[in-house]
């Protein structure tokens, strides 16, 4: 793509020299002689770039420079002057000019430099792009529930994440969707088009950790050869996401609440204090209240982060979102190994149904695509789903044989005989045909006599 560009030059030679090298190389060029003349030109044609010397009567090219900034602050800006200006140059590099070019110069510095400018307009259109397309994937209308309990959690977030700078603390035991949630957050707020930068605080050592968070200077340790930037410096104005921040140290504890009570931070090694515009979403599985109280989290970071806790309820407590979200996550896998799966027979939706997911939506997530990679396209049946799925039952409830016992009460069996006595009727009925029964029951052929063995050794 071929961008604009507005010249600004009162050098009569200069501005025919560079306009057309500019325009050899397919750019689309506007030429002003004045200060006055060129954002009259802005105004009105919006060029991608403008190359402006520093030095003009009337208006000077500094003021040119932050006009145009403050109608457009992402706008490519490149100034030029006469050699040994070295304070104008940094005045302008001040006022936001993105290069530098000392005159006389070789015109191919110039191409050089409207080239780099291109390529930095080129990489934020992609950024808003990426924006808008992350904007959409985790809108929080996407997440798919049918739950109250979980509408409840989501409307609470949503009001939360357009307050542009309350710490949110996440709450959910692991697979529950405490990472989605939280980019639910950041794109519906003020802070969306900023960088959201993500750590997870049990995957690194403590003195990793710190770090990775905090940046280093020079000499900071052993390795230390040249600064870091720190994750808190990369999401400077937008949002860090804390996951897991109950497994981070006393040490790491005490930096981060400096960072939410002061906005400040100091790199590893740094002797200045550095400031921070990020707002904190953490997220935990453990009990920070009990951690509280066994000494291993801080009291008063327990305060600051859970200024707003969200609660996000394991799946087993919202038997009602299992199904929608097994369809969801069937109709993202069709896309992605391009497949046309319709659903879940109505005896393989009742195992999932039933099943209690301790892993949550990521175990559901793994089982559903290990079931279509296995099994052939239409409705998922009960076959290809796990053993422990296939096998499930919640243990000793007893099932009455409808016939008295000797004192008149009634008699039980247990699920295992149960079990035994149901697989022994699917058999008689098929007569032994193991592969018949296995598919009326659900289960694989070998499972049968594993589980009637099973059934006779318990015995």
């Amino acid at each position: 793509m071929a961008y604009s560009i507005l010249i600004l030059d009162d050098e009569e030679l200069s501005l025919r020299t560079i306009s057309r090298a500019l325009r050899g190389e397919g750019y689309e060029v506007f030429c002003a002689g004045t200060g006055e003349d060129a954002l009259k030109i802005y105004a009105q044609e919006h060029p991608d770039i403008v190359i402006a010397d520093v030095v003009l009567p009337g208006i000077d090219g500094i003021e040119v420079l932050r006009s145009i900034k403050r109608q457009n602050p992402a706008a490519a800006v490149i100034m030029m002057s006469a050699y040994g200006m070295v304070e104008r140059a940094v005045e302008a590099m001040k006022s936001g000019a993105n290069d530098y070019l000392v005159k006389p110069f070789h015109i191919a510095d110039m191409i050089g430099a409207v080239e780099r400018a291109s390529e930095m307009l080129a990489l934020r259109v992609r950024v808003r792009d990426q924006v808008e397309w992350a904007k959409g994937r985790y809108d929080f209308g996407n997440i798919v529930t049918h739950s109250a309990q979980m509408q409840q959690t989501l409307a609470l977030a949503r009001r939360a994440a357009e307050s542009d700078r309350t710490t949110i603390l996440i709450l959910g035991e692991s697979g529950t969707g405490k990472g989605v949630l939280a980019r639910a957050i950041h794109y519906k707020s003020p802070r969306a088009a900023m960088p959201l930068v993500e750590l997870n605080c049990a995957a690194l050592p403590d003195a990793l950790l710190e770090s990775e968070l905090f940046g280093f200077e020079p000499g900071a340790f052993t390795d230390a050869r040249r600064r870091k930037e720190g994750l808190i410096e990369r999401a400077n104005g937008g949002t860090l996401f804390l996951d897991e921040i109950g497994n981070m140290s006393a040490n790491v504890q005490a930096k981060l609440l400096r960072v939410l009570e002061e906005g400040t931070f100091m790199r590893l090694g740094g002797t200045r204090p550095l400031k921070a515009d990020v707002r904190i979403v953490a997220a935990t599985n453990a009990n920070l209240r009990q951690a509280v109280t066994s000494g291993s989290f801080r009291e008063d970071l327990f305060y600051r982060l859970n200024v707003v806790p969200v609660y996000i309820p394991p799946l087993r407590e919202r038997k009602e979102d299992i199904i929608p979200l097994a369809l969801d996550l069937v109709q993202r896998f069709n896309k992605d190994l391009k497949k046309n799966f319709t659903g879940f027979t109505p005896a393989a939706a009742d195992l999932i149904t039933g099943y209690p997911w301790p892993g949550n939506i990521r175990e559901l997530k793994n089982v559903v695509e290990r079931a279509m990679i296995l099994s052939p396209e239409g409705d998922i049946e009960p076959y290809y789903l796990p053993e422990e799925i296939r096998d499930y039952s919640p243990e000793q409830i007893a099932i009455h044989t409808g016939e008295p016992g000797e004192h008149g009460e009634r008699q039980f069996l247990t699920l295992r005989e149960l079990e035994e006595r149901y697989i022994n009727e699917v058999l008689s009925a098929t007569g032994n045909n193991k592969a018949q029964a296995a598919r009326i029951l659900g289960i694989h052929p070998t499972s049968i006599l594993r589980r009637l063995k099973r059934s006779t050794a318990d015995a």
